[in-house]
């Protein structure tokens, strides 16, 4: 839920893992009749699980009617509630609740998302990307005010640690699909599901722990380090009396976030705090006319 890539990572591999038709009508004899137009066929998968599959042509085209013309989550939620209760033992019901959960996480709806990664985790216990985002939604949304506050860090604690187990294992992607893609959906996985332990480690007061997840998650990721992440890093390292590096992931926190959000407000007193502790500076703002890089999201 802190970065928009995040969903729009998910979304873009989104296609990796479609439905397949029935066996029976991809295996066709010769000369028999092409599938109609709507029915989409998927290549087979060369890494981990084999993509869902309907049984049936009736639970396919049900499914296809369940995804067209579905834009929020609460549609989408209700299209696949009412697949499923129709094919109860459909695989094509994960696809239709994943599509609800990442709606849902674009919005920034954590008690629907949450929802959703459940219904996921019911029929497939395994799936690292219910995982990591019923992981994060408990880490995020557990306060030291909560009764039960360890149970649910423990509970968020497994979750991430099991999607790191299950990352290269549990994604379906058929033959074809670009590795450079793949690569890049499982490590920005992998970046959420260590950027969790390390939040849960920092909110224990395990600050060094809590600094080897969060860097981590920015290194597995480099391509996009999370800002929030990046300034939870200099939290971390401010916890420990590391000021000097404190200050150098804090100015990087700055960069990356937009002035007047809830991050790059904290990321700004957090830096002045660290310029006053060390004698060091803030970067000098970029000259009159010069190209300004825009923050990723804005934290």
């Amino acid at each position: 839920m802190k970065r928009a890539a995040f969903t729009l990572g998910m979304l873009a591999v989104a296609g990796l893992a479609f439905a397949q038709q029935p066996q029976t009508q991809q295996n066709k004899p010769a000369g028999a009749p092409a599938p109609a137009a709507s029915v989409q066929t998927a290549p087979a998968p060369v890494l981990g699980k084999r993509p869902p599959q309907a049984k049936t042509q009736p639970e396919f085209d049900a499914y296809n009617a369940a995804v067209a013309n579905q834009k929020d989550g609460p549609a989408i939620e209700k299209a696949a509630d009412d697949f499923a209760t129709k094919f109860p033992d459909s695989e094509l019901r994960v696809l239709l609740y994943k599509a609800a959960m990442r709606a849902y996480q674009n919005t920034n709806n954590g008690e629907k998302m949450s929802d959703m990664a459940m219904k996921l985790l019911k029929i497939d216990p395994d799936d690292p990307e219910a995982l990591t985002g019923a992981a994060e939604v408990l880490a995020e949304r557990t306060r030291d005010t909560d009764l039960d506050k360890d149970q649910r860090y423990d509970q968020a604690k497994k979750y991430a640690q099991h999607a790191l187990e299950t990352v290269d294992t549990d994604i379906a992607v058929p033959a074809g699909a670009p590795q450079a893609q793949v690569d890049a959906y499982k490590n920005l996985l992998r970046s959420t599901a260590y950027s969790v332990l390390g939040t849960i480690e920092y909110d224990q007061g395990k600050f060094a722990d809590s600094e080897g997840y969060f860097r981590k998650s920015i290194d597995v990721y480099a391509a996009q380090p999370d800002p929030v992440v990046v300034l939870r890093l200099a939290l971390a390292l401010d916890k420990q009396a590391k000021y000097p590096d404190a200050l150098k992931e804090a100015n990087r926190a700055v960069e990356l976030t937009q002035e007047g959000t809830t991050a790059g407000t904290t990321a700004r007193h957090e830096r002045d705090r660290l310029v006053q502790l060390t004698g060091g500076s803030a970067p000098a703002p970029p000259a009159a006319g010069a190209p300004v890089t825009p923050a990723p999201n804005s934290h």
